[in-house]
């Protein structure tokens, strides 16, 4: 509603002079003023020079000053008209060349406006202002065109996920409804995993898009207390999958929200214990403390990964098919959901492949004020 009353508001607008010609009749005012004081200070000088006689005499020659201010004015009528339209010629050429920079950001905005974000200015010439402004718009319209694009997969993917519980349900109830002798208990436990399937990707959607909003609430929070908590419920975990959890650091305080924070710690344990060795795994949960920042570390042991893999593994709903799956692998969002908190948070994330086998991976987060008081 907000954006709809504003263009109504400029599409209301009563048309105004274009900057064009206001720069037009700017340039030959002043050209016409600064003509105007020089020929006037020309006539002061003419009167002032006629008016006196010879030193030796102080004879006064009104006469001929009279003559000459009546010579010099058509000269100085006709170089006033000569000014007046050349200020007007000129500053309209110059205007025109000043200005036509805008007229290509103004088009590629208005491009924008109807959708085509591919489009980009491309300002030739040396960095000035206007260069600088067409860069900058530049930036935004490829951060936009990255952003939609992202958004459209997203929304592609999630609608697809959501699809695929939902076609699986009513297939169950459709073969169950062709038969009567269907055994329900079977039918029940199969509907049941697929229903707690699609609310489990339901709220993790719901977790994304609150972390991406921003709307919570910051409070101090201490990283190392996050991961114990988020190992210790995890454990159980652990030991199904013979995965052993070494956990260590120090204490690192940030601001934030803490039930986001433990769920960005969480999805980090969890999937360092479900993509890891099929027995004798390792997790290493670490937290740090730099000097303007905090640090959680989380590294698993695990196959080798691809630096192409990697880079690909923040994606919402990519599960690192070339990693081992499990039946606890998830609903694709985990690392998603990571990215987006450590976003939401000023943070960084930071994945890499370990040359031995597995991830490893940075979050660091801005200190909290108090913490960097102390220092």
């Amino acid at each position: 509603m907000e954006g709809m009353s504003v263009r109504q508001e400029t599409v209301g607008r009563a048309p105004g002079m274009s900057v064009r010609l206001k720069l037009t009749l700017s340039y030959a005012g002043f050209l016409v003023v600064a003509g105007g004081l020089l020929l006037a200070a020309t006539g002061v000088f003419i009167l002032s020079y006629g008016s006196l006689g010879p030193a030796h005499t102080g004879v006064v020659r009104s006469p001929q000053s009279a003559a000459m201010v009546r010579a010099f004015a058509p000269t100085a009528v006709a170089v006033m008209a000569f000014l007046l339209v050349f200020g007007l010629i000129g500053g309209w050429i110059l205007a025109g060349r000043m200005l036509a920079p805008l007229t290509r950001i103004t088009a590629a905005t208005r491009m924008a406006t109807t959708g085509s974000l591919s489009h980009r200015i491309r300002l030739p010439g040396r960095n000035d202002e206007l260069r600088e402004l067409a860069d900058a718009l530049d930036t935004m319209l490829a951060r936009l065109e990255a952003h939609v694009a992202s958004q459209r997969r997203f929304a592609a993917n999630a609608s697809h996920e959501l699809r695929t519980p939902l076609a699986i349900s009513k297939t169950l109830l459709d073969v169950a409804r062709a038969d009567a002798n269907h055994d329900t208990g079977e039918l029940i436990d199969r509907l049941h995993t697929v229903n707690t399937r699609a609310i489990d990707l339901t709220e993790a959607l719901l977790l994304l898009s609150r972390a991406d909003e921003q709307s919570f609430s910051r409070e101090p929070v201490d990283l190392s207390l996050l991961a114990e908590e988020a190992t210790e419920t995890l454990l159980p975990l652990a030991e199904k999958h013979g995965v052993t959890i070494e956990t260590g650091g120090d204490i690192a305080p940030t601001s934030g929200s803490p039930t986001l924070l433990l769920q960005l710690t969480a999805n980090l344990v969890h999937n360092a214990i479900v993509h890891n060795l099929p027995e004798q795994g390792t997790v290493w949960v670490n937290t740090s403390v730099r000097p303007r920042a905090v640090v959680l570390t989380v590294e698993n042991t695990g196959v080798k990964l691809t630096p192409q893999l990697v880079s690909t593994l923040t994606e919402p709903f990519q599960r690192g098919t070339e990693r081992i799956l499990t039946d606890h692998a998830g609903v694709g969002l985990g690392l998603a959901i990571v990215q987006t908190i450590t976003h939401a948070h000023d943070g960084t994330l930071t994945l890499t492949p370990r040359s031995a086998g597995g991830l490893r991976i940075t979050v660091e987060l801005p200190a909290a004020p108090s913490a960097l008081s102390e220092r």
